[in-house]
């Protein structure tokens, strides 16, 4: 990965953007983008549609969702206490003692994820799984009006956690999933920039799919493209205790994940995988039986049917402050989707 992508990885993971709270990642998606697009637009939800050739009738839309997991204040409490609703999935387990910003209407203050002492707990206590709604965030705050001097209800928060790099071209962050996808996108566009490109291209920096896929649902209804790649991660499964039986055996470090299954059209497995072959980088093959949970899923219903396919990128620890990936995963995701698209022609038969 070069360095400008590089950084421009590190600001996307670095920049909050919870669901329903996304404008700061797009800000920083939209300047970026601006110089190898045709045309930049953000639709009344939040996406952002960087598009090349957007007057042609054979649509591709490339699509990563910019927004990651956090929570929202619901309550500050007299002592100052902040108590909070989740958005998108958490494990209880992982957010007891995390550090967090609270990101108010004058910047973000920071807190941590509160919950009793070891010490003071009862012995059924300790054996009982923690759920979020059992933990508070502590801000330091006296009582709960000074608290309220600084924080708001409905202001959100996010693991404070940053980018690191790991040994080799190993990386941890707490938002991969799934600003990393955006890179993708991104990056796939500036490699199309300069080729003769047969079809339009629309990198599509979706919102608020860790809250039900909304945003990949109504940027595909108003572009109806013919063909929609989605990109996300997906879990590797290289770590102690990994039952591959129930995933596959998907490893960091070897290469992006073709989806094959229900949700993808099968040309659109095969274009992908030919495009694999003659970049001769390496890949792997994920096999799902049903709905992807991406937004492969609402790409592939909208209108009358999107020919749909899914790249992946193995990560590890998925929805924790700490996750993990390889670097070379996410710059051999862009080149396979730039190559897939610049293989689609008029004629492209994308009928099963």
């Amino acid at each position: 990965m070069d360095h400008s992508t590089l950084e421009f990885l590190k600001t996307m993971v670095n920049t909050p953007g919870p669901s329903g709270y996304e404008q700061q990642v797009q800000s920083v998606y939209r300047q970026y983008v601006k110089s190898y697009a045709d045309t930049v637009t953000t639709d009344v939800l939040g996406s952002v549609i960087a598009a090349i050739n957007p007057n042609s009738p054979f649509k591709v839309m490339l699509a990563g969702h910019a927004d990651e997991i956090g929570f929202q204040i619901r309550y500050i409490a007299d002592d100052g206490s902040l108590y909070f609703g989740q958005i998108g999935g958490h494990d209880g387990v992982v957010a007891v003692g995390q550090r967090v910003n609270v990101h108010t209407a004058t910047g973000p203050i920071p807190g941590v994820l509160g919950r009793k002492a070891i010490h003071l707990l009862e012995a059924g206590e300790r054996d009982k799984v923690p759920r979020t709604d059992d933990l508070w965030i502590d801000i330091g705050a006296v009582n709960g009006e000074e608290a309220k001097k600084v924080v708001s209800v409905g202001d959100c928060v996010t693991y404070a956690p940053q980018f690191e790099m790991l040994q080799g071209t190993r990386a941890t962050a707490r938002s991969f999933d799934n600003k990393m996808g955006c890179v993708v996108i991104a990056e796939a566009l500036r490699l199309l920039k300069d080729r003769k490109v047969q079809c339009g291209v629309y990198a599509v920096a979706n919102v608020q799919e860790e809250i039900g896929l909304r945003g990949a649902r109504t940027a595909t209804y108003a572009i109806a493209p013919t063909v929609g790649i989605a990109t996300d991660v997906c879990h590797a499964m290289d770590f102690p205790g990994a039952d591959k039986k129930k995933v596959g055996d998907i490893k960091l470090g070897a290469g992006p994940v073709i989806a094959r299954g229900a949700n993808i059209n099968p040309r659109v497995f095969e274009l992908l995988v030919e495009s694999a072959r003659k970049l001769e980088i390496p890949y792997q093959i994920e096999a799902l039986p049903a709905g992807t949970g991406t937004d492969a899923n609402a790409m592939q219903v909208t209108q009358g049917g999107i020919a749909t396919g899914l790249i992946s990128v193995p990560l590890r620890y998925m929805h924790t402050p700490c996750e993990v990936m390889d670097l070379e995963d996410i710059t051999n995701a862009a080149l396979l989707m730039a190559e897939f698209v610049a293989s689609i022609t008029a004629e492209t038969n994308l009928i099963p």
